[in-house]
């Protein structure tokens, strides 16, 4: 299943749709996919998946330690696909975010296969360039995957034409400046960037979705978000209660508790 039909279904139903991120083998390898389930089952439309990475320059230091601990604790690309096929079984879409460097070096062609043969909908590449992404642009079309590249604040109109064109699934919007984690408000520029960016997809005569990131940490935030955007991306909330949890029950309770108020929020928002 791709992103965009988990979109579309949500759009059908009166509502954005909620999209969630962990990273792969965090706080360990059946705890992350416990974690997953647990999401999917109080209200996930759409997973995303993080592949750790050693130098996470564009996440927040709650993703990095989260990240940390499933280096420390030895999770590697394969356990990631494995992942990918357990959290895929449930039928939502699952994504890897990721960023290049690990697809590069395991090799581009032989990425989009095992992810594909995993039963995973495609990659969220949050530092490739569209004018760098040949290969993948190449893998992913013969592989049937979606391909997510993100949109900015700063982006102009011509640079945010040339993303969209390329992406598939959904578009990512990043509504904050800076690194990953969650906020105590929404950028007051995020409305105006999804809407430069719908009027842009539209112009090119597509239906391609906009999902808005980076800050969204409870229901009242996702509703808020919800009234212009077509879905809401958390990640950093979810990792904070597993952080900050005593055991994985209590985080499991956690983590099903948040997405519960985020699924209310994104049907509060319309």
């Amino acid at each position: 299943m791709t992103a965009q039909t988990a979109y579309d279904k949500a759009r059908a139903e009166g509502r954005a749709a909620l999209v969630g991120y962990l990273p792969a083998g965090f706080p360990t390898y059946d705890g992350a996919v416990d974690a997953v389930r647990t999401m999917v089952d109080a209200g996930c439309d759409v997973i995303e998946i993080g592949l750790p990475y050693t130098d996470p320059m564009m996440d927040g230091p709650t993703i990095q330690d989260a990240v940390h601990r499933a280096l420390v604790g030895g999770i590697r690309v394969a356990d990631v696909f494995r992942m990918v096929e357990a959290v895929a079984d449930t039928g939502v879409p699952t994504l890897v975010m990721t960023y290049w460097n690990p697809v590069d070096h395991y090799g581009v062609e032989a990425f989009a296969r095992d992810l594909a043969s995993a039963g995973g909908s495609g990659l969220i590449t949050p530092d490739l360039t569209p004018e760098e992404g040949g290969a993948w642009l190449e893998a992913s079309d013969a592989h049937g995957l979606d391909r997510v590249f993100l949109v900015a604040l700063s982006s102009t109109d011509e640079r945010i034409e040339k993303i969209t064109g390329v992406s598939r699934g959904f578009v990512y919007a990043a509504s904050l400046m800076g690194v990953t984690g969650a906020r105590s408000a929404v950028d007051t520029g995020a409305p105006r960037l999804v809407e430069r960016t719908r009027a842009i997809i539209e112009k090119g005569g597509t239906s391609l979705p906009v999902g808005l990131g980076l800050g969204v940490g409870n229901g009242a935030q996702a509703a808020e978000v919800a009234a212009f955007a077509d879905g809401v991306i958390v990640g950093s909330a979810f990792v904070r209660r597993l952080l900050d949890a005593p055991d994985l029950a209590s985080g499991l309770a956690g983590v099903r508790a948040l997405t519960e108020d985020l699924a209310a929020g994104v049907r509060a928002g319309r």
